[in-house]
């Protein structure tokens, strides 16, 4: 059996089309009670998960699907990762469960939309098709409630390194990887100590004079084109690094990554958009509800 395609109802061969076709029977299970409430947006932004690779953190991911409704969800792109799959095959049970959660939104009625990426152009042939109650493209133009219009591209189109040195973009990824298992490492020593998640690569990154540079570059690239598209904005993902910014009249908008920083990007219903830092809310979370027990 096709591993990838387990998830999508189990067929011998991943068919887009005859996939959607099959409903398994736990899409109608009743939700789990949760003490709770739901942090409800009208969209929310995600990308550059990596399921397949170990640096996925798919528990905190999962924690944030539960805790969330939104009318629309925009993966953008590496939502899965092809690179690393094809090296080797690695798939817990909660990157399963990523994928489900994901499947039972649409499911229950989130317009769910899927921008390939870089890892997951293995479905860029499929663009167009749907699959499971989730919509596949390349790209998409997004409306905000308030009326502006934003590219939603992955963004590595943008990427001179993937763009014009594919065999450079996979020396590069080899050394991600084991900064990634550093900080994985790094954080289980920290769970230990009973300190929170802090992402030591993000950290790095931030510091090095040429990632930086690297950064600013690719940003300006896609203001850019959206500029050249007569857009307001711009979100993507790809480079790992949530950022709200103004390049000229455009607005620049990345969702950051769910191997590092695990954030979202949210509009609310009034059109107002923010990043969610996922482990500083559970952190916040934490503190409150310390806080109460004081009290109590």
């Amino acid at each position: 059996m096709n591993r990838i395609s387990a998830f999508l109802g189990g067929t011998e061969l991943f068919n887009p089309v005859e996939a959607s076709r099959k409903i398994p029977d736990w899409l109608d299970l009743p939700e789990p009670k949760s003490y709770r409430p739901k942090h409800k947006f009208r969209t929310i932004w995600i990308s550059d998960v990596h399921l397949g690779t170990s640096g996925c953190n798919a528990a905190m991911l999962l924690d944030f699907l539960r805790s969330i409704e939104c009318e629309t969800l925009y993966l953008v792109g590496d939502i899965i990762d092809g690179w690393r799959l094809r090296k080797g095959w690695y798939w817990p049970d909660a990157h399963n469960e990523v994928i489900r959660r994901i499947l039972k939104m649409a499911h229950k009625g989130t317009n769910v939309v899927y921008i390939t990426g870089n890892h997951d152009e293995m479905l860029r042939d499929y663009a167009g098709m749907g699959f499971g109650g989730i919509h596949l493209v390349n790209e998409a133009v997004h409306t905000t409630v308030d009326g502006r219009r934003l590219l939603v591209t992955h963004g590595d189109a943008f990427d001179g390194v993937v763009l014009y040195a594919r065999w450079l973009a996979f020396l590069g990824d080899q050394a991600y990887y084991m900064m990634l298992r550093a900080n994985r490492w790094f954080n289980r020593a920290r769970k230990l100590l009973g300190m929170p998640y802090w992402s030591l690569s993000a950290y790095l990154k931030k510091r090095v004079k040429n990632a930086v540079q690297f950064v600013y570059d690719f940003e300006d690239a896609v203001a850019h084109e959206a500029q050249h598209r007569g857009l307001d904005g711009v979100v993507c993902g790809h480079i790992h690094t949530a950022e709200i910014r103004m390049i000229g009249d455009i607005t620049y908008y990345n969702d950051g990554d769910w191997v590092e920083s695990c954030t979202a990007l949210t509009e609310d219903f009034e059109g107002g958009m923010a990043i969610l830092d996922w482990p500083a809310h559970m952190r916040g979370e934490a503190i409150s509800a310390k806080t109460l027990e004081v009290v109590a």
